[in-house]
């Protein structure tokens, strides 16, 4: 009686589409990657510096004196009944949290070429990494706002217990215009140009050293089409309490743009995703 030989077959079953289906999951699997990337990011951005992570205090507490002496003293600006450092370092946080993250995310890709050009994972992890590396920064520069609190003996109303409602708005804000950019610097290395532009504009359209109830009533709501203005007032409305105030109608179109700018951002970077390899 002849020996059978018995052959396990297994089936490779190649279905349309499977890719897109399991990228989200990807993201979860290649979890480890990411902690890697924001890591090694927050590890190497003051390597060989005299003095250090200090740069993330130095940069924003500095500006907030400008402004201070600018907009507070020789204007005369109000201050929403809050020191005017304090109404100055409010908005401080949330729009160095903006600046870093649009500058970060925009040349995240180019800086990481050799890993997209030659390893698959879900490049989305790559801008997402930038982002988080700028919150560490925000969260470090949040002690100097803490500081001022301190000395000018401000006790914050309960309203400080919805900051992290504004903070992850800041946080869809910062992703949203980073993945834009992140994409777009790919195919068009102007971007590396036009970005710095864009953040150093951004800094004096948006209400940074001042109230945004300065600006005149019937200009209010188009000068909210400034996504990061809702995002602004709305960390003042939370931090200062008082007389802050928030103008819904502008705030609740910001909130709408920032929402549309995040899942119109995710859908470009999608889109795009799969030429970054060989356009890199």
């Amino acid at each position: 009686m002849s020996s059978a030989k018995i052959v396990s077959k297994q089936e490779l079953l190649i279905e349309a589409g499977r890719t897109e289906q399991q990228y989200w999951k990807d993201i979860w699997r290649y979890r480890e990657l990411f902690y890697f990337l924001a890591w090694r990011d927050i590890l190497v951005r003051y390597k060989q510096t005299a003095i250090g992570i200090a740069w993330a205090l130095i940069r924003p507490f500095l500006t907030m004196v400008v402004f201070t002496i600018v907009f507070g003293q020789l204007a005369k600006l109000p201050s929403q009944g809050a020191p005017y450092p304090i109404l100055v370092f409010s908005a401080m946080l949330p729009w160095q949290f903006f600046a870093n993250s649009l500058s970060e995310c925009s040349n995240s890709l180019i800086g990481n070429a050799n890993l997209i050009s030659k390893v698959y994972f879900p490049r989305l992890i790559v801008p997402t990494s930038a982002v988080v590396v700028s919150f560490v920064d925000f969260l470090i520069s949040g002690m100097i706002l803490l500081a001022l609190m301190a000395w000018y003996n401000f006790v914050p109303s309960w309203r400080i217990l919805t900051l992290p409602l504004f903070i992850a708005i800041a946080f869809a804000a910062s992703m949203g215009a980073g993945l834009w950019f992140a994409s777009l610097n790919v195919k068009y290395r102007d971007f590396r140009y036009i970005v710095p532009f864009i953040v150093q504009f951004g800094l004096y359209i948006s209400p940074v050293g001042f109230s945004s109830s300065i600006i005149p009533q019937k200009w209010q709501l188009l000068y909210s089409l400034n996504p990061i203005v809702g995002v602004i007032d709305g960390f003042r409305w939370a931090i200062l309490g008082g007389e802050s105030k928030l103008y819904l109608p502008g705030f609740f179109l910001s909130l709408t743009l920032v929402f549309l700018l995040l899942f119109s951002g995710i859908w470009y970077f999608r889109k795009t995703e799969r030429t970054f390899a060989d356009v890199i």
